[in-house]
């Protein structure tokens, strides 16, 4: 079974598409899309993530979606053990490169959520910063956000507000493929307690993909047991 965690960003390690876990066709589109750009994101921490853990003892934390790399980095800075995952192995690149320029290790997992392998129950902090996390009858992917908390540890979910709503633009983009927010939230039981479930005006960083949007819509969940 191959090795699906990708080596610390110092060990100049090319990484290897041969060491994804996840549905080809999916990392093929990320892939596509990171390279038509040489960077996609701003490459500043994501500004809801930055309010909701200013209170949060730093712990170990996974980065779903993780992108260019900028909230991983960031959160490596303030002392946190960072986990990245990402299905694009042309993000995953770039996302180690700054890592090093920055003298930070974080861990990389090259992989979908929901082929992972996470061990369950061991992250202080799940963050999903607008995730494109696509819906399966079974909630695979709720189900592994929710599962790769520890206890007492916190699930962050941020999406941009009004994305699930159907679209008249007749964009490829079908709402209903993907998971939200309310999804998430409809699956937590007696062993969490929702700290934060709200839409607010977004902090948005100049420049990068998204930068349009002007509302979140943020889940903050803490499991209890």
């Amino acid at each position: 079974m191959p090795d699906n965690t990708l080596r610390s960003p110092a060990s100049d390690t090319p990484f290897s598409a041969d060491g994804y876990a996840g549905d080809p066709a999916v990392r093929a589109e990320w892939d596509n899309r990171y390279a038509d750009r040489q960077q996609l994101w701003s490459g500043l921490p994501n500004g809801a993530l930055v309010a909701e853990v200013a209170s949060l003892t730093p712990g170990r934390v996974l980065d779903v979606g993780c992108g260019e790399g900028a909230d991983a980095i960031w959160l490596a800075g303030r002392g946190w053990d960072v986990t990245g995952l990402e299905v694009s192995g042309v993000a995953l690149e770039r996302a180690a490169g700054h890592a090093r320029d920055a003298g930070l290790t974080v861990r990389w997992i090259h992989a979908a959520l929901t082929d992972a392998a996470l061990p369950p129950a061991s992250f202080d902090l799940v963050s999903a910063q607008y995730p494109a996390l696509l819906r399966t009858p079974d909630a695979a992917a709720e189900r592994a956000l929710l599962a790769a908390v520890a206890p007492g540890g916190v699930l962050l979910l941020v999406h941009h507000a009004g994305m699930d709503a159907p679209r008249a633009d007749h964009s490829e983009f079908d709402p209903a493929d993907y998971v939200w927010p309310s999804m998430v939230a409809a699956l937590l039981d007696d062993d969490w307690t929702v700290e934060v479930d709200e839409q607010r005006p977004r902090t948005a960083p100049e420049g990068g993909a998204g930068a349009h949007h002007t509302d979140d819509v943020v889940l903050r969940a803490r499991r209890v047991r």
